[in-house]
């Protein structure tokens, strides 16, 4: 055994060792200063596709440094109060805290806590935001020399300088003309606790909502826990005897809403919006916080094309000046437009259609938004689905989109087991479409020309809504956005952004791959590369043929359908209208094989944040997506793909098998006629041929898209121009001509009502 000599001499000389490095590192660290901070404070600058400079922004303007004095006493002790009882007995360390933070981080954990008024100083200072332990042992080595060469006043003082409030604002006063339009030395009790409460994170305490970097933030969510936190610092004031009671009950009697948002430098129009969307994507793809983000000094390298946007941004102004007039009509307030476009194949988002500017207090950026149902863009995914992995009735075998469902209005939805599909109420559900046109079992080729409701509900059904889902889903809809798997799924009550809708389009337009959408492609500091921002990887979503064939059906909505408005475009693409219950929304997302661009319509009370009906917008009875959207989607698309070939799309191969829904007649045979033949040369009958009377109709090949029957486009019935909307179905005028010619169809309607309300058409 080593003697006691030796235990103690190694025993002292470990702890002088230790001594002497804290001696050392004590040394060598400097006490920071707010001018420090602001010195350290830089724009971001943000960049083209092509390279050139977008716009700079960042803190660098909005931040100002003031004194104690002009600092309230109710801000001071909010803080104080709120995280650092001890603020002014401590020695600026929390021994205990530091080691709880340590074993977090030893065991991969989070390593909140360990942190005071100095540390939290000394961190916003001189210090990085990274989470490690030699950052860790550095700031506690600065923070006791702050304690000993700073006063207690000075160190908050520069706490309260240097801190971060959101919306861009570093320090108690950029914060207090942020927030409330005013200087620091003019706060109240309340709202110094309010701006105390943002300094537990800005991005979930801001009562405005943050959900552009976190879904979580709404300005709800916020809100409540804005509030929340506001009343326990407060309370906290109080029980400490910074707050006498009558002061307590003056502060608590009322929550200080702050002001909303403002535009800051260069953030106007669509730059607003690209920055946003850039921003967010970094925060998702990094570690970087978001204060240490807003401190600025990166250089952040986008995917946006500046013709593009300024195509897209032009397009929607142009329709906003032809169709919507405000101030003459009470039903074209609050009209909104989101619209995005991507590269397929690539994922790049090129361009997109925010709103109408952070400068006109537009804040929520509309290409990126959720809550706007999306109608029958949906319907290709059921078609997709039925293609790949087919019906309970085909075993695995695809559906062929010559299939024939029936395609009549108010009709009763079945289960696989031939159950009906019931409402919470026990009572059948039917299905509706947007007029009574009886068209009896159509193609889902014509079923989605005409935007037909109920053949997608059955069809969807009959897939099993969860294989429409995993569709969905890996052509880029986020899972997030998804309604609930009932009847009227299929008709599009999910909520994806616009970014994700033409994402997911993109995928059939490259031929089943799929790519995320991206925005940044490279984010430098310091001269650094940062990794993360490597371009998404490309992967197989569905079969080539199933892409293919959806394309084939989508280029026929625009050629025959409820899309014919995009013909103007004057080269070969493909597409989809949705309109939702109401009109509540209005879509149209559409591709070539360069780019696929969605464009969504909605009105929405700026209060309450919930979708109004369009019906009556525009002087128009209703607003469909073959409408106004389609307008905007082609005049963008004439623009951005000026001076590009026309490489048309891949030839579709015949897919699946013909698996008509239940109920649906046989196919009517045809004679053929021989020339006078002899007895031994003529065949012999079958019961089959000789049961039925002859017509003169034309018989379609299960895959000569071109050829439409009597049955599908009316034969003998209803004759005349069709008149409807967009996405619901044909309606035929009231009288049959005399001929009984088919009706032409060159409108259509929108669709209505889904299981429970949700949309249609």
């Amino acid at each position: 055994m080593p003697s006691w000599k030796l235990v103690s001499g190694l025993f002292i000389g470990f702890f002088g060792s230790l001594i002497a490095v804290a001696g050392i590192g004590y040394a060598l660290v400097s006490v920071p200063s707010e001018e420090n901070a602001a010195a350290l404070s830089e724009n971001n600058v943000y960049y083209w596709a092509d390279g050139s400079q977008m716009v700079a922004t960042g803190s660098g303007q909005n931040r100002q440094n003031v004194t104690i004095e002009r600092i309230p006493e109710a801000m001071q002790w909010a803080v104080i109060s709120a995280e650092n009882k001890s603020f002014y007995q401590d020695k600026g360390v929390d021994p205990m805290g530091i080691a709880r933070a340590l074993a977090n981080m030893a065991r991969g954990g989070d390593t909140q806590g360990g942190s005071t008024i100095t540390q939290q100083f000394v961190k916003n200072t001189y210090l990085s935001q990274e989470q490690t332990v030699s950052r860790k042992f550095k700031e506690m080595f600065i923070s006791i020399k702050v304690g000993t060469k700073l006063t207690k006043a000075e160190i908050l003082q520069g706490y309260l300088n240097t801190s971060y409030y959101g919306r861009g604002a570093y320090g108690i006063q950029a914060a207090a003309q942020t927030y409330y339009g005013k200087d620091a030395v003019d706060l109240t009790p309340s709202e110094c606790a309010f701006l105390a409460a943002l300094l537990k994170g800005p991005t979930y305490y801001d009562p405005a909502g943050n959900q552009n970097l976190d879904s979580s933030a709404s300005a709800d969510a916020n809100r409540k826990r804005s509030e929340e936190r506001w009343g326990w610092i407060l309370e906290q004031m109080h029980e400490d005897e910074h707050l006498s009671d009558a002061e307590y009950q003056e502060a608590i009697k009322e929550y200080p809403m702050p002001q909303g948002r403002k535009a800051t430098k260069g953030m106007t129009g669509q730059i607003s919006y690209l920055v946003d969307t850039a921003k967010r994507y970094v925060m998702k793809n990094s570690d970087i916080p978001e204060a240490q983000f807003d401190q600025g000094g990166y250089q952040i390298y986008t995917t946006f094309e500046k013709d593009k946007v300024e195509a897209l941004a032009k397009a929607v102004k142009k329709v906003e000046q032809e169709k919507i007039d405000p101030e003459k009509r009470e039903l074209d307030k609050h009209v909104q437009f989101g619209a995005a476009s991507v590269k397929p194949n690539d994922g790049a988002i090129v361009a997109l259609y925010g709103g109408a500017g952070f400068e006109n207090g537009h804040f929520n950026n509309n290409a990126d938004t959720s809550g706007v149902p999306v109608g029958s863009t949906w319907k290709p995914f059921v078609l997709a689905a039925a293609m790949e992995h087919g019906t309970y009735k085909t075993n695995g075998q695809g559906v062929s989109p010559q299939s024939k469902y029936n395609g009549d209005d108010h009709l009763q939805i079945k289960n696989n087991d031939g159950s009906l599909v019931l409402k919470k109420d026990n009572t059948p559900f039917y299905q509706e479409n947007e007029s009574d046109y009886p068209w009896g079992y159509i193609t889902l080729h014509k079923a989605m020309e005409q935007s037909v409701n109920t053949p997608f509900v059955q069809l969807g059904m009959d897939v099993g809504m969860k294989n429409v889902a995993d569709v969905a889903e890996k052509s880029g809809i986020l899972k997030d956005s998804f309604a609930g798997l009932n009847a009227s799924f299929a008709l599009g009550t999910s909520t994806p952004s616009a970014i994700r809708m033409a994402d997911a389009y993109a995928t059939f337009a490259a031929s089943g791959k799929q790519a995320d959408p991206y925005s940044v492609t490279a984010v430098k500091h310091k001269g650094s590369e940062l990794p993360g921002f490597e371009k998404p990887r490309v992967k197989r979503a569905m079969p080539e043929n199933v892409a293919h064939n959806v394309t084939n059906v989508l280029e026929n909505v625009i050629e025959n359908g409820t899309g014919k408005n995009a013909l103007e475009l004057g080269r070969t693409a493909a597409g989809k209208t949705g309109t939702t219950d109401e009109n509540k929304s209005a879509w149209f997302v559409g591709y070539t094989q360069q780019l696929s661009t969605s464009v969504a319509m909605f009105r929405e009370d700026p209060k309450s944040h919930k979708l109004l009906s369009m019906n009556g917008t525009a002087g128009e009875d209703s607003i469909h997506g073959g409408d106004v959207p389609t307008e905007v989607w082609t005049e963008y698309m004439k623009a951005a793909l000026k001076g590009e070939p026309d490489p048309g799309f891949p030839e579709a191969e015949e897919i699946g098998e013909i698996a008509d829904g239940i109920g649906a007649p046989s196919p009517t045979p045809t004679i053929t006629e021989t020339e006078e033949a002899t007895p031994s040369e003529s065949p012999t009958p079958t019961e089959s041929e000789t049961t039925p009377t002859p017509t003169e109709s034309t018989t379609c090949e299960p895959f000569d898209f071109n050829c439409e029957d009597e049955e599908e486009t009316g034969g003998t019935g209803p004759g005349g121009t069709d008149t409807g909307g967009t996405d619901g179905g044909v309606t035929s005028s009231p009288e049959p001509t005399e001929s009984g010619d088919p009706g032409t169809s060159n409108g259509n309607g929108n669709g209505n009502g889904g299981l429970f309300g949700g949309p249609a058409g």
